[in-house]
């Protein structure tokens, strides 16, 4: 059984989410429940409840959800937000491989949330640590949480090599000559990772463009990486991959 903790400060959003729980984890149990921000830091500082889980709204009519976690002593529980669009908090989650659910919620995706929710020590304060850095100035994070088949692990962007892709794992090298198999798919980290001068040259292969030795012509053009690894650049990406080495070289 997973103790659940549950901060809305709709009525309605908690009896529905409840009520989604209820019908589809029926290994959660809630045993606290908090609409604002005091009520939270109570929630999570009595010692009889001790939750596995919190599922936050954001916005609360007392203000952010945050005031309450840094609050606490110490974050022994995980995190999964529930919560309308807000890109920076998206992305926050993401980078920091924590739990989020859009509103209004899809059950499926709230059940993939609940399976989601790491065994044993999931290093959730360094989670947060870094949800939090990047929350609060998304244009300077450095590091990325990385939910592995045997573990979390947190590294630098830019010691990330490259990306290679195996069903729905994808491995992660990085150029120390590591090697990471985290539990989600390429096209996830493609996305995650574009706006940091990484890009998709081909449906198995995401190359970081900082670690380019030589890209080799010809019908079967490649790339050769710092690592020494030859990379195929598929013919569809081809030209938009040319594109993109042009804006480099011009510096666009």
């Amino acid at each position: 059984m997973i103790k659940a903790v549950i901060v809305e400060d709709q009525l309605d959003g908690l009896n529905n989410l409840k009520n989604i729980l209820k019908a589809n984890s029926p290994d959660i149990k809630v045993v606290g429940e908090a609409s604002n921000v005091a009520e939270a830091v109570k929630v999570f500082t009595n010692p009889n409840l001790q939750p596995d889980v919190a599922f936050l709204d954001i916005h609360l009519k007392d203000g952010l959800v945050f005031e309450a976690l840094n609050q606490l002593p110490a974050i022994n529980f995980e995190i999964i937000f529930v919560t309308a669009y807000e890109k920076y908090a998206i992305k926050a989650c993401q980078y920091a491989s924590i739990g989020f659910v859009m509103k209004p919620i899809d059950a499926d995706e709230l059940a993939d949330a609940v399976k989601r929710i790491p065994k044993g020590n999931g290093e959730v304060a360094k989670r947060y640590d870094l949800f939090s850095k990047v929350y609060n100035n998304p244009n300077a994070f450095e590091k990325l949480s990385i939910s592995a088949v045997d573990g979390i692990y947190f590294v630098h962007i830019r010691d990330v090599l490259r990306l290679e892709a195996e069903d729905n794992y994808t491995h992660i090298y990085l150029k120390n000559g590591t090697k990471i198999t985290a539990s989600k798919t390429i096209k996830w980290y493609e996305e995650l990772l574009e706006p940091m001068n990484f890009y998709r040259v081909h449906k198995r292969h995401v190359i970081n463009l900082n670690y380019m030795q030589k890209f080799v012509k010809g019908d079967g053009g490649y790339l050769v990486m710092d690592d020494g690894m030859n990379i195929e650049v598929s013919r569809r990406r081809r030209p938009a991959f040319m594109e993109q080495m042009r804006k480099l070289q011009e510096g666009i």
